[in-house]
């Protein structure tokens, strides 16, 4: 089952800064339990990690941030904003991380999930990720930790 895309030729995509941030943290914070610190961004940029806002004509759609080493891309934060989910967005955001990775030699790409939030795995699973691995106790989680299930896609 392919993802039906947005039209694409109404957005934009430009690498984030850090006069960006009060308007990333106020979507993180509205998407996640647990989410990232402005001082989680601010090292993210600070460290050169491929950090991304996607746009159309109305504003911030949504983010990413991912780490490229060597021949490999870490996803670490993808988020569309909550009132634009569910359109097909995160797919484009993501289609765009796999173009920049390829871009700079990377022929794989690693994230983590929870295994709980079904909606991310799922979205994963539709983009062609695998799941590799677990790291046990990863994430915060209201009741101590939750491990955090690695997924990988070829690129």
């Amino acid at each position: 089952m392919s993802a039906v895309l947005p039209n694409t030729a109404r957005f934009g995509f430009v690498p984030m800064k850090p006069s960006d941030l009060d308007a990333v943290l106020a979507v993180e914070q509205r998407v996640y339990a647990f989410p990232w610190t402005r001082g989680n961004f601010v090292d993210s940029l600070a460290s050169g990690y491929s950090s991304w806002l996607m746009r159309d004509g109305e504003g911030m759609l949504g983010y990413a941030v991912m780490m490229l080493v060597l021949d490999e891309a870490h996803l670490l934060n993808i988020s569309i904003v909550p009132e634009r989910q569910q359109a097909g967005f995160g797919s484009v955001l993501l289609e765009h991380l796999f173009a920049v990775a390829r871009s700079q030699a990377a022929v794989r790409m690693l994230l983590e999930v929870r295994p709980s939030n079904v909606a991310a795995r799922a979205f994963y699973d539709r983009h062609g990720f695998v799941g590799i691995g677990e790291r046990p106790g990863y994430y915060p989680a209201h009741q101590g930790r939750e491990a955090a299930l690695v997924m990988v896609r070829s690129l």
